[in-house]
């Protein structure tokens, strides 16, 4: 039926919206009609999401990640992070509060061993003007103090200290002071919005003078102190005098050092006066050797070699004349005053500390020295041989106990050899004393109680790295004069002869073994110090205290 034009048989336009038929498209196909009951979903079906927790459980409460330093500490409230200049761990970890009544070798080594997110709040620079001291020319400066404690033997750890507390001294917050064998270098970064900047030097001679180490420790000591104003020429100029100081002792009385120390350390090995001239004069002998190569400019391995000859030949000569004395100490004496033990105890000392690299290149070198020595004793042991000198070293092992004569001859030992590392007569007396503690302690468990040597000289390198770091720190300054010169007696002189000797004589296994036992002790006394150095921080005040030690994790493999 069609609709009338006056629309009285269609619907009308003003009928409801909800009654007006609706086309295909206006509705779904799969919609129930109006009137009809929702069909329930089938059991296998699962409206909810996979992932949602059934009924009657608990959520876990969010594992901890690692914090941001962005990230608001719990228990503080935005705004307080935002205005607050300190930085604080993710998770409400407590600060490091370092005293400044500690050293400040304590303070920077503790700063160093943390993480850069968790480091302390940063001390207010006292060494700055109004605009601050020029950045270059303060990480020039770290760089040239750095170099000369690299030089002086110091440990990268202790060399990264050092730099990094006069950066800290000078207003430079964020630097990362980086330390190899003969490369050094600090990068220092405004913000984390501006480029880093970069510095770093080469060091490439090292010269043994503790007397200028113990001069830059003051500098560094003056620097660090909020009672001193230090500024960054007033220490350039400091720099430049203790550069220009010459050294304590002149070139004659070393070499007679070199000569007392050989024939101290045969009289510690049963030697008596005929044997401590003759070893004295080989020492002699070798030094001026060494002197004149190194003004040839030969590379040190050929110092080391010619030096070692005539301690060596004079103890030939005594076997061919037939004397009735001890040729082995005179050879051994000679070889005391050449074994590289401070660059022995640096390189485990980097080892233990993490700076594998340094150890690596440290021990390398003083593999170096050793083959050096080895070749130059070997050299005229060998020619030695072909001319039928008896050299026995059965007869040398012999041991001789004289208390006071061996703890007097050690005790000589290592004045001569505080001589010989240029350090103040200040510092000479403690070495001396520390040294003849050290054989006492030795002598104690090795000759006395007949213990094993590496374990008696493990101890009493132990002591001496303990009464080292304690002086050490009581008169802020290095280690290092306290401890070098007094495990001169400790030294394996001894296992390196003789296993030289057994070489000689085409006795392969026999050399190799006392070789062998001459590195174990030269590891011992190396862990020794660096455990008794150790230990020392264990009696004083421990910056930190409330945060754990990072310095254990760093080799654990994860």
């Amino acid at each position: 039926m069609v609709a009338e034009p006056d629309g009285s048989k269609g619907a009308p336009d003003d009928a409801p919206e909800d009654r007006k038929p609706q086309s295909d498209e206006a509705r779904s196909a799969f919609v129930p009609p109006a009137g009809v009951e929702q069909p329930a979903p089938p059991e296998e079906e699962h409206p909810t999401s996979e992932f949602a927790l059934p009924q009657g459980l608990t959520a876990e409460p969010p594992a901890e990640q690692e914090g941001s330093a962005f990230a608001t500490p719990a228990g503080h409230s935005a705004a307080l992070a935002k205005n607050s200049p300190a930085f604080t761990p993710a998770y409400g970890v407590p600060l490091v509060r370092l005293p400044q009544d500690a050293p400040w070798q304590d303070r920077m080594r503790t700063m160093l061993r943390l993480p850069v997110h968790e480091r302390p709040v940063p001390e207010a620079a006292g060494k700055e003007d109004e605009t601050g001291p020029s950045v270059p020319r303060v990480l020039d400066l770290t760089l040239r103090i750095g170099e000369l404690l690299l030089a002086g033997g110091e440990g990268a750890e202790d060399v990264e200290t050092a730099m990094f507390v006069i950066c800290r001294s000078y207003g430079l917050d964020r630097v990362e002071p980086t330390v190899t064998f003969t490369l050094l270098s600090v990068t220092y970064q405004p913000s984390l919005v501006d480029a880093p900047i970069t510095a770093n030097r080469t060091v490439r001679r090292r010269g043994t003078d503790y007397t200028r180490l113990a001069a830059v420790y003051t500098l560094l000591a003056d620097i660090n102190a909020r009672a001193h104003e230090v500024t960054p020429e007033e220490a350039y100029r400091r720099l430049a005098e203790i550069r220009r100081n010459r050294h304590p002792y002149p070139g004659w009385v070393l070499t007679a050092a070199a000569g007392v120390l050989a024939g101290a350390a045969s009289v510690l090995l049963g030697g008596g006066p005929t044997v401590f001239l003759v070893a004295a004069l080989g020492a002699v002998l070798g030094d001026r050797l060494a002197w004149l190569c190194a003004g040839r400019g030969l590379p040190e391995f050929y110092q080391f070699l010619v030096a070692a000859m005539p301690p060596a030949a004079m103890g030939v000569l005594l076997t061919l004349l037939h004397a009735d004395l001890r040729p082995s100490a005179v050879i051994t004496g000679g070889l005391f005053a050449l074994i590289p033990g401070r660059a022995l105890v640096a390189a485990v000392q980097d080892g233990l500390t993490g700076f594998y690299i340094t150890a690596s290149a440290r021990l390398l070198e003083v593999a170096y020295f050793f083959v050096a020595i080895v070749v130059g004793v070997l050299s005229v042991l060998y020619i030695a041989v072909q001319f039928d000198a008896q050299l026995n070293p059965e007869g040398a092992l012999r041991a001789v106990e004289r208390p006071v004569t061996q703890i007097l001859a050690s005790m000589v030992l290592c004045a001569t050899f505080a001589i010989l590392l240029q350090q103040s007569r200040a510092t000479v007396l403690f070495a001396t004393l520390n040294g003849g503690v050290a054989w006492v302690i030795y002598a104690s468990i090795a000759v006395t109680a007949q213990g094993s040597t590496v374990m008696a000289t493990a101890v009493a390198a132990g002591l001496v790295g303990l009464f080292g770091q304690l002086i050490a720190r009581y008169h802020h300054t290095s280690s290092l004069p306290y401890v070098t010169a007094a495990i001169g007696p400790l030294l394996p002189g001894s296992a390196t002869y003789f296993g030289v000797l057994a070489i000689a004589q085409n006795n392969l296994d026999q050399g190799f073994a006392s070789l062998a036992k001459a590195a174990a002790l030269a590891l011992a006394i190396a862990i020794g110090v660096n455990l008794g150095g150790e230990l020392a921080r264990l009696f004083m005040q421990a910056p930190g205290a409330a945060s754990a030690r990072r310095a254990a994790k760093r080799t654990r493999g994860f």
